[in-house]
């Protein structure tokens, strides 16, 4: 649905794309993460858990970067990954200012069951798209994504 807004075509333009950008993501996101809501998770939790997977182990704060987060919503995230037992943190040797966190085997076999069904999820989803068409959305999304970015320093 385009944007009813009655203003110049560029803004018209940019607003019915900044719509359909939304819904489809919001859509997306929620069917996918439904699932995850059955185990107890959130996706902040759930990203954790597949950055760590993926990464291995990181610091608090490339975690938040990795996610898009703030440092402190992070710390909450982490927090309450560590209250179940999925995950641990050690505070650097040399500067305790640096907390590093990684998977405890709970956490790592969660993660290692939970992220196969995830992937499989994503690629049916996103096969409304031929390959062609994900690699474009792919490339639009991170010039978009860094020239807000590079816009926001």
């Amino acid at each position: 649905m385009p944007s009813h807004y009655d203003g110049s075509p560029s803004e018209v333009r940019a607003l019915s794309a900044f719509i359909a950008l939304m819904r489809s993501a919001d859509a997306l996101s929620s069917h996918v993460h439904r699932r995850l809501a059955g185990r107890g998770l959130t996706p902040s939790q759930f990203g954790v858990l597949e950055a760590l997977l993926h990464r291995g182990e990181l610091c608090q704060g490339e975690l938040a970067a990795k996610l898009l987060r703030a440092c402190g919503s992070i710390t909450a995230v982490v927090g309450g990954l560590e209250k179940r037992g999925l995950v641990s943190r050690v505070r650097g040797k040399e500067d305790g200012r640096f907390v590093r966190v990684a998977l405890t085997p709970a956490g790592r076999r969660l993660i290692a069951e939970l992220f196969p069904a995830h992937a499989r999820e994503l690629t049916e989803r996103l096969g409304a798209l031929s390959a062609a068409e994900q690699d474009e959305l792919r490339r639009l999304c991170r010039k978009l994504g860094l020239a807000v970015a590079r816009e926001g320093l």
